[in-house]
């Protein structure tokens, strides 16, 4: 750690004396700078923001020839992208849970995706294709302050194109190996004081190959979206923003129940056919009204809807719906395991236990006697059909109001309501509902050119889990407009999910073949629930770094230091047969992070990030997700004559336990026909390493995987 944070500080301090042509750029006036939307709600200079944050802009989109979100986050330093399977993948900002997005805000245009239902991010799910993305900015530490809980990491601020830049139409399609094969078409258009585009795409592949066991891996996917954005001028003042998003799909899920109880094989699987049909929509309208130049709101409402439809049909023993086994289930499932146990060694014994646990385990033994079949060994079984149906909805509303009180300070603030629900029968026993409403205010005050000191907080009141206050501070010294210096301290919450706090997770299986127990529809033995007394995880964060834009180099650099520190942190898997969430664990992470981005050449650029951690936590599943080492690099070259060419690598000492090493090159040729223009490209993904991605299941037959694009514009 102190190595790296001397070679972090050796390059800062390298950086601003490095010789005239650093000197004479570091004093003098920077004109055109990019701006910053996502940190706290105003429109920053890079030097100015109260944080670290990265932006993957439409050039890096393009060049990278990404197909999904999360690829594109690989770019981030020290954010890790773990796919479950091939068609579910995780995306978590230093860590900690690797199977959902707990602590990671993710918005399209400022509309939150993150279903807190579940706690889940679908990453592959959103409705939105790549090609409509302007830009994404990753702000790299807590941000309740602006987002609002479940911003307890990072915030990632997905930006699309404006209808106004996007007139004509595009045509595009991609093939490849794998099953690849996606395609986008989108049109805009314009009229007086109004923009339009309208797009339509689609996504395929066939996922992993196979599993650790060599046999095939069902989880491909499937998906077409739909996406609509209009703007209007309503006069020189007032403008409206509307956003239409739809989405269909089919995820294949393996069906991978295996008994509990000693049942035949054969000839009684289950079905194979678990697969996931999913329907978003999504809808938003915003009204901005600048009052004057110095005083500027807006109101935004949305309202969203996600469907995850899934039946499938399971065997078990039919003795697994017996009454009084569930009742011994819910007095202690640990001596439905020791029951359990004596059933698989053929041992029809009770385990020791009170008094009323042995009289059911009696009772149940004799029924598991009846159906036992000493010539096979094994109970009589019984299918049936299990409904895993989640649906959740949204509506949010929120009013900003932005004022310039003098040349030197600037105020946001304002007020927001939400209301979530979440209906399954199988993980909620129904639906449940939460309201949140939020109250909030941040500063930006130049003491003088070179002094900058921020300030703001979040007071937010979640009928389920009570209120809280996060606050942030920040100083900034800048020694010009392109060059600062900043210490943050910074305090961040996540609201435990429904699920977490509130779960009835039992399952009723219907249609049950040959009955249980003469029952055609019952409730599975296993059950949990939630505690419903689970606090908000808290994060206290600490950072100091460095942002400067060398303009006559082309040169930006980012580094930061920190120290966070997580308690009452909700670490436990979330299984059926081991409910147990609790805010018992807690996390430590410091490290540093660098980030370089440099147009060496009007035809060379190259990037780089890198992040180095070291945590201590007390939970063994956080303890394996975070790697010590990771980052990327990439090369984007102009050879002239339409001739283009990028070249990435990313990388990470552990991801989830596994090595994981990429590179990826990809080769474009444009072509003009008069208005109209064409580009060719093709990609090719080498794995550097010889493990599987992320988990064991993960596999891949082939180390490569090439793909070929062709695009139209018109």
């Amino acid at each position: 750690m102190v190595g790296c944070i001397r070679t972090a500080l050796a390059l800062l301090a390298g950086a601003l004396v490095a010789g005239k042509v650093f000197a004479a750029d570091l004093f003098a006036n920077t004109p055109d700078l990019p701006e910053i939307l996502t940190a706290t709600r105003l429109q920053q200079a890079p030097a100015a923001v109260p944080g670290s944050v990265s932006v993957i802009d439409r050039e890096l989109i393009r060049a990278s020839g990404a197909r999904e979100l999360p690829e594109l986050l690989r770019l981030v330093p020290g954010m890790l992208v773990v796919p479950q399977n091939g068609n579910a993948t995780t995306v978590n900002y230093h860590g900690s849970s690797a199977n959902q997005a707990r602590r990671l805000q993710v918005l399209v245009d400022g509309r939150s995706v993150y279903r807190s239902g579940f706690a889940q991010v679908d990453w592959n799910d959103i409705p939105l294709a790549i090609e409509d993305i302007e830009r994404i900015e990753v702000f790299r530490g807590p941000n309740t302050v602006s987002y609002g809980a479940n911003a307890l990491m990072a915030v990632v601020n997905i930006l699309t194109r404006a209808p106004r830049d996007s007139h004509g139409s595009r045509l595009k399609v991609t093939r490849g190996q794998r099953g690849i094969d996606d395609w986008y078409a989108s049109h805009g258009f314009g009229w007086n004081g109004g923009d339009l585009r309208l797009s339509l795409s689609g996504l395929e592949d066939d996922g992993f190959d196979h599993k650790a066991d060599g046999s095939a891996f069902r989880d491909s996917q499937r998906l077409s979206r739909l996406n609509l954005r209009l703007s209007q001028e309503l006069d020189e003042r007032q403008s409206l923003d509307w956003q239409l998003a739809l989405k269909e799909g089919s995820n294949q899920v393996d069906n991978h129940y295996q008994p509990v109880l000693p049942i035949a094989a054969q000839p009684w699987e289950q079905d194979g056919d678990a697969d996931v049909r999913a329907r978003d929509f999504a809808s938003s309208l915003r009204w901005s009204l600048d009052l004057n130049a110095e005083h500027s709101l807006y109101v935004q409402g949305n309202v969203q809807q996600w469907e995850r439809l899934r039946q499938w049909r399971a065997c078990e023993g039919a003795v697994a719906f017996s009454p009084q086994l569930r009742a011994l289930w819910d007095s202690s499932p640990s001596y439905v395991k020791a029951l359990s146990a004596n059933l698989a060694s053929g041992r029809f014994v009770p385990p020791a236990g009170t008094s009323a646990q042995v009289a059911l385990a009696s009772q149940f033994l004799q029924q598991a006697a009846a159906s036992f079949d000493p010539s096979t060994g094994v109970l009589a079984h019984s299918c049936g059909l299990i409904n895993e149906d989640v649906r959740e909805n949204r509506f949010d509303l929120e009013i900003q109001d932005t004022l310039s009180l003098s040349d030197s300070l600037r105020l946001v603030s304002g007020l927001s309501y939400r209301h979530d629900q979440a209906d399954s029968q199988v993980y909620l026993n129904g639906a449940r509902s939460k309201d949140t409403w939020s109250l909030f205010s941040q500063f930006e005050w130049h003491i003088d050119p070179h002094w900058l000191l921020q300030g703001g907080a979040m007071f937010e009141d979640d009928n389920s889990v009570g209120s809280s206050l996060s606050p942030r501070i920040a100083l900034n010294y800048l020694l010009t407009p392109a060059h600062g210096l900043r210490a943050v301290y910074s305090e961040a919450v996540r609201s435990p999910d429904m699920f977490e706090n509130h779960a009835d997770w039992q399952y009723r299986v219907r249609d049950l073949r040959p009955s249980a127990l003469g029952q055609s529809e019952a409730l599975y033995f296993a059950s949990a629930r939630g505690p419903g007394d689970l606090e908000q995880e808290r994060m206290r964060s600490r950072e100091l770094g460095y942002h400067g834009s060398f303009a006559e180099l082309g040169l930006n650099l980012d580094v930061k230091l920190f120290y966070d520190e997580i308690s009452d942190l909700i670490s436990e898997p979330l299984q059926v047969y081991n409910f147990t969430p609790s805010n018992d664990n807690r996390l430590r992470l410091k490290g540093v992070e660098s980030e370089l981005d440099w147009q060496v050449t009007p035809d060379d650029r190259l990037r780089l990030g890198h992040a180095y951690i070291e945590f201590d936590a007390s939970h063994r599943i956080d303890q394996r997700l975070t790697p010590r080492h990771s980052g990327s690099l990439a090369w984007l070259h102009d050879w002239g004559r339409g001739w283009s060419s990028s070249l990435f690598y990313y990388g990470a000492d552990s991801l989830n336990e596994y090595r994981f090493e990429r590179t990826d090159l990809r080769v474009a040729k444009r072509l003009q026909f008069g208005n109209h223009r064409v580009e060719l490209a093709g990609l090719l993904q080498q794995r550097l390493d010889d493990e599987p991605l992320g988990w064991e299941d993960n596999n891949y037959d082939e180390r490569q995987v090439f793909w070929f694009s062709a695009e139209l514009e018109l």
